[in-house]
């Protein structure tokens, strides 16, 4: 339900927009937080400079580069819902990453966003002076553990137009997040 003062409930949503490169993470996250009238952050941004050259490399991150990543992002996270809510743009691939990330937020949703391999390929070879190359899709993919039935959150497919994936997702979050 949509408050008057635009605040999607009277609990702070903490949403996690997750998938591969090129998926449009930061996009949806963007638009679904105007819709939920929550500030939003790319986790991309709070990567060690470490792990911004490895990608930048074409070599993928281990477990072991990822782990302080996620508890920065889940820090963020539960900061975030702790005050006016958050939406995070994170990759979460694994099951695991986002065990991780609701140990910090334990009410966290997410949103999968969803798509064919040639689809995100393409994408991620128009993107320009972006860290992570399109090299490093196959092995996202390979990494990539979606959703399962125990796990708060909803798979959308990118195929459709941004704006359409952001309202999909916002009505998903405030139905059930």
């Amino acid at each position: 339900m949509i408050h008057p003062e635009g605040r999607a409930s009277a609990a702070a949503p903490a949403v996690v927009v997750m998938g591969v490169s090129a998926a449009g993470k930061s996009t949806i996250a963007e638009a679904l937080s105007r819709r939920l009238a929550v500030p939003w952050i790319d986790a991309d941004d709070l990567h060690p400079s470490a792990n911004r050259q490895k990608m930048m490399a074409g070599i993928p991150l281990d477990d072991d580069d990822r782990r302080p990543w996620l508890d920065a992002v889940g820090e963020k996270l539960a900061a975030g819902e702790a005050a006016e809510g958050i939406v995070v743009a994170c990759s979460a691939l694994r099951r695991n990453y986002r065990d991780r990330l609701r140990a910090a937020c334990p009410t966290a949703v997410f949103v999968h966003l969803h798509g064919s391999r040639e689809l995100l390929a393409h994408r991620a070879s128009e993107r320009v002076e972006h860290f992570m190359p399109a090299s490093l899709l196959d092995s996202q993919l390979a990494t990539l553990e979606p959703l399962d039935a125990e796990e708060r959150g909803v798979t959308l497919d990118v195929s459709d137009a941004p704006a359409v994936i952001a309202q999909r997702a916002a009505e998903w979050v405030t139905s059930n997040g």
